[in-house]
Order: C-alpha cells, then structure tokens, then sequence
C-alpha cells in the first residue's frame, strides 16, 4: 500500500495533530500515531482541553487531589493541562530530537483572555515555560496587535513561540518582523538561537466560512464559483511572503547564528463545508518547510486517500492574487473579512476558557464531596466549548 503520509512528509510537511487528551496518553495512542501516522507535533487549545477534560476516568485522580489541596480553578487548570502537555512533550522528544529540535513541538496556549495584554501575556508566557520545564514546549501567544510585542518578548527571553490565530496577509508580516526582533535580542542577550522554535499559525478553513458566506448573499453565479477557494489563496500568499523575508541579509545573518526559520503552519485544516473534499486543505497547501496541524480524523483521511502532487503552493501564487482581486471586484471586503475573523478567534477563544473554568470549577466540587465520576459536570461544558471554539 502507498503510504501517502510519507510522501506528504517527503515533500516537505510536518504531520501535527490537532488534538490532545490524557487518554491519547494513558493509552499510547499519541505515541501510536507518531510511530505509525508520521506525528511530529501536537497543538492544543482551549476547546481541545474542554473535551479533554470531560473525560472523568483519566482526570478523576489528580482532581481529587486538586480538590483535597482546596486549590483555586484557576491553579486546577494550569495543573491539569501542564500536566498533559508535560507528557505529550516526553512522547514527542523522539521526533524533537531526530529533526535536531525542529518537530517534536506541542503548544500550550496562553490564557486567551489576556489577548490584548501585553505584559500579562509575557508573564503567563513566562511561567507556562517554567512550569512545563520541556526544550520542546511551544506557548501560543495570539497575533493581536497587543500580542506582537509579547511575541518578541518571549522569543528574546529564549521562549519558543508558536504564533496562532493569524487571518491576514499584513498582520503575518508583522508576525515576521516580532519574530525576526525577537532572536536578534535573543542573540544579544546570549541565547542558543537553535533552542529557540516557532511557528505563525495562519487559519485556514474558517477564511472559506466568512467568505463564503458573503459570496452566498452576493448570490450570482460568478460569486458562487468562488466559493471555498479564498482560503487556500490566502494561505498560499502567506507562503509566498514567507520566502521573501527568509532569503533576507536580515535572515541570514541570525541563520548563520543558528537559527530556524519560523515555519508557516496551516491551522484549522479540517473542513467545515461537507461539500468539500475532506482534504483539500492539505492537498493544496503542500510546500516544502511547512507544518500542518490536523484533526486525528483528517490525519486518516489522508492517510487513506490523500494525494501529494509535489509543491502545489509556489506555482499558485500568480493565480492566488488573481482570485482575490476577482473576490474585491465581487465586493467582498479582504479588510473586513480578517478583521471580523481575528476579533471572533479571540472571542471564541475566550469563551471557550470560560467554559472550561466552569467546567473543572464543577468537576473540583464534584470530586471534594467523593464523587465516583468527577468529570461529568465537565462534559456538559464540554460540549459548549467545542460549539464556541474550534481547531487549532
């Protein structure tokens, strides 16, 4: 049989999955899917850890101990999700050290209440670093404005960054520039530059939702066969500012210090449209030093019948400019589109956080008067947080 995940590894893309549990880890399933599925990287998010922890099996013992310490919410989650995150960063130490710190990344993302808190974002970013205590941690800072300076911070302080929530093509050079100040003050300060990793997480599928939408209520034929093509076009012409700033004199001298690239990463993979192909989101977004980060069910659907067809992203630049010029002639507003996508990333986010709150707030309780199944307040929220949040 063909292994269609090698050959999407061989043409230049880092299987990550969208997805973690302490399930995945108690069970060996993560480690599985990095021997057996070319995993070499974990993302997580506040939604994701809402499932997670609606799981009342693998989480019911450490919340009772949570719960006996009379510890607040807010301590109980830190604990619970570093603790996961801490494992997931042992599983993946084989991939981190086979690619000499490149892959083998899994991201903890930081309280997305403080996304347009600059120093509480620092400091948050700080303190998960510590408390994680793993070379292969990511923290993920969202690319609002207040958090690009956060950005920079953290990278100078020798922290690696995973950038997330990035919708458009202006704010992922600004993404770049944090990322280029920040190891240039690094490597001021005396740091490592090759310890230090990050990726920009740039959104994919929900691009497609927003336009689309307004395709639909522009309703002409022609508007109609635009639809679930802005994404991919989107992201292609992030790729293609990606290698204009790393060919830079800039980039190269804090190559030659060491360095890595900070790799685009295609975020939110899946598909939300069912009439689309489950995997034109990886399909079209191959090129080589790139990451993708997928649900576990889109990982298989490529495995299964997924097509790599060499570099599909740098012939596409030409007419990836074209279509967004025919969606401005169409009306739709690029400007809008990204600003309304990054405020509802960070709202979402955000409400996701709090369902998780609620969530462990219950389960602690829940599990401080004896309970047998500590976890299932949390389910509920469970649910609520995957309708608020989303992937990646």
């Amino acid at each position: 049989m063909t292994d269609r995940l090698a050959e999407l590894s061989a043409a230049g893309v880092a299987i990550w999955l969208d997805d973690l549990s302490r399930q995945r880890l108690v069970s060996g399933g993560l480690d599985a899917l990095r021997r057996e599925r070319r995993v070499v990287g974990v993302t997580t998010n506040p939604t994701i850890f809402a499932k997670a922890l609606a799981d009342s099996d693998t989480y019911a013992e450490q919340l009772r101990d949570l719960a006996a310490r009379g510890v607040t919410v807010e301590e109980a989650v830190r604990m619970l999700t570093t603790y996961d995150v801490r494992w997931a960063c042992d599983v993946m130490r084989p991939a981190y050290d086979a690619s000499s710190g490149v892959d083998g990344r899994v991201s903890i993302e930081v309280d997305p209440r403080l996304a347009y808190e600059t120093a509480r974002t620092v400091a948050e970013a700080r303190a998960l670093w510590w408390l994680v205590d793993r070379p292969n941690l990511f923290i993920k800072i969202p690319a609002t404005r207040q958090g690009l300076p956060a950005i920079t911070a953290a990278l100078a302080q020798g922290i690696s960054v995973n950038v997330t929530l990035i919708f458009s093509l202006e704010r992922y050079e600004q993404v770049m520039e944090a990322f280029l100040a920040g190891l240039e003050q690094a490597w001021a300060n005396g740091h490592d530059l090759s310890s230090i990793g990050s990726v920009a997480s740039f959104f994919v599928s929900r691009v497609d939702s927003e336009v689309d939408k307004r395709l639909e209520k522009i309703g002409s034929d022609e508007a109609k066969a635009l639809r679930g093509r802005a994404a991919i076009a989107n992201a292609q012409l992030a790729y293609e500012r990606y290698t204009k700033v790393f060919s830079t004199p800039r980039w190269q001298a804090l190559a030659g210090a060491g360095a890595h690239p900070q790799r685009p990463l295609w975020a939110s993979t899946s598909t939300k449209n069912p009439e689309y192909r489950d995997v034109m989101y990886v399909e079209e977004l191959v090129a080589p030093g790139v990451v993708n980060t997928m649900p576990e069910p889109t990982i298989h659907a490529y495995a299964e019948h997924g097509e790599t067809r060499g570099d599909t992203v740098t012939p596409a630049f030409g007419p990836a400019r074209e279509l967004l010029d025919k969606l401005a002639g169409l009306g739709v507003d690029y400007d809008d589109v990204v600003r309304t996508l990054e405020d509802e990333g960070v709202q979402k986010f955000e409400q996701s956080w709090v369902e998780l709150l609620d969530g462990v707030r219950k389960s602690l309780a829940a599990a401080g008067q004896g309970a047998s199944q500590p976890g299932e307040a949390a389910r509920d929220n469970a649910g609520k947080a995957e309708q608020a949040g989303g992937n990646a």
